[in-house]
């Protein structure tokens, strides 16, 4: 056995996952109604052999694909996770098309070369839908579908080839004040006004900000402020990003916050109340399969390649990799410092730069995998390396 093997398979399926990239990238689905990629891609993996468990806790478009050679329970479970949403309007500008086809490459390689070895694995292809919008993986993390992994693999296209070294804890919250309506200019006083409470916090967000930690982002916006000028307003909505580089310190923060805006509601009279639209956790960072997953992509030669990403926002991802290892790996395909969600990133998904990095994530991906499992103590330095810096981060 050998990595060689592993190429060599992955480019005797370079047409069937070309072809299914340009299916997904020509037929842009929105998120949770990705019938008709999931569809493909499911195929793809049954025909080789993966066992295929569909509607997982009720999302259509969710699936698991397994395989396995042996029938002990101490081997190592590998997940390799896939997006294949698209954006409304203007289609794969995420590169949510490259993933399927590279994540599918790497499984089908490692169950070839690996169905006779004498290392166990079970392999574990999960799709999960809408991560531009609803975030299936919220709803997958606390139902358990990735408690069972010991390790956690993505792949991502973008302006250059690295992995992210962090991502932001993120909680996305709205505030809803309720007055009492009035006429603006006959009786004010006897209105209470949403949109002053709401105002209020804003401007006590700023005195705030002055006393948090540096790493602490808030950013907000009103989405609904009233409906006439001369109405002193009794509904106002203001919807708000906080972030911060670790869970425990955000919860703090976003306490702070809460406090801000239960203040300008003390201070109005405007009744509050707070709604949790999204919860994500920060990454744990794991150096050891962050070099792992760079030493392979320069192995199999990927143009570009960086250092890891130490300036990120969060993603749904974290919800995995702050309770098992993980890493995303993010390939080379449009110019250096082309921005996500741009047209310029749609247009590339097909082309022979796209093409490539869905080879080239599947290469250097399935000879990470590899290594783990034909080196039992290197995944334990992986486990080793997480449970230090979850500790720490804690």
């Amino acid at each position: 056995m050998s990595k060689q093997e592993l190429y060599k398979v992955i480019e005797g399926e370079r047409q069937r996952l070309l072809e299914l990239n340009d299916f997904i990238h020509s037929n842009p689905e929105l998120g949770n109604q990705e019938f008709e990629a999931s569809k493909r891609i499911k195929k793809l993996l049954s025909d080789n052999n993966f066992d295929i468990e569909e509607n997982i806790i009720g999302l259509e478009t969710a699936f698991i694909g397994t395989w396995k050679n042996h029938d002990s329970e101490e081997a190592p479970v590998i997940g390799l996770l896939c997006e294949y949403d698209a954006l409304e309007g203007i289609g794969h500008a995420c590169g949510h098309n490259l993933q399927s086809p590279s994540i599918c490459g790497s499984a089908i390689a490692l169950s070839k070369v690996l169905e006779e070895s004498e290392h166990p694995v079970t392999l574990k292809v999960i799709g999960t839908p809408a991560e531009e919008t609803t975030s299936a993986k919220i709803p997958m993390s606390k139902e358990g579908i990735f408690d069972n992994l010991d390790i956690a693999i993505m792949m991502h296209g973008g302006d250059r080839t690295t992995v992210d070294g962090k991502s932001l804890a993120l909680n996305l919250v709205e505030f809803e004040f309720t007055g009492k309506a009035a006429h603006a200019a006959i009786a004010p006083e006897q209105g209470i006004s949403a949109l002053d409470a709401l105002l209020m916090t804003f401007n006590g967000l700023e005195y705030l900000r002055e006393h948090i930690r540096s790493d602490v982002r808030i950013h907000g916006i009103i989405k609904h402020g009233g409906v006439s000028a001369n109405v002193v307003p009794d509904y106002a909505l203001g919807q708000f990003y906080i972030r911060a580089n670790d869970r425990p310190h955000l919860d703090e923060a976003v306490e702070r916050v809460y406090n801000v805006a239960r203040g300008a509601a003390l201070a109005t009279g405007a009744k509050l109340n707070i709604k949790v639209v999204k919860s994500l956790d920060n990454k744990i960072n794991v150096q050891t399969l962050n070099d792992l997953l760079l030493k392979n992509a320069e192995e199999v030669g990927i143009p570009n390649i960086t250092p890891p990403r130490e300036k990120t926002g969060s993603t749904d991802f974290s919800l995995v990799t702050y309770r098992i290892p993980g890493a995303c790996l993010r390939v080379s395909f449009v110019p250096f410092g082309t921005s996500s969600h741009t047209e310029l990133m749609t247009s590339m998904g097909n082309k022979k730069e796209g093409q490539e990095a869905i080879i080239y994530g599947a290469k250097a991906i399935s000879g990470a995998c590899y290594e783990i499992v034909t080196s039992p103590e290197l995944l334990k330095q992986i486990k080793d390396d997480f449970n230090r810096n979850k500790f720490a981060n804690n």
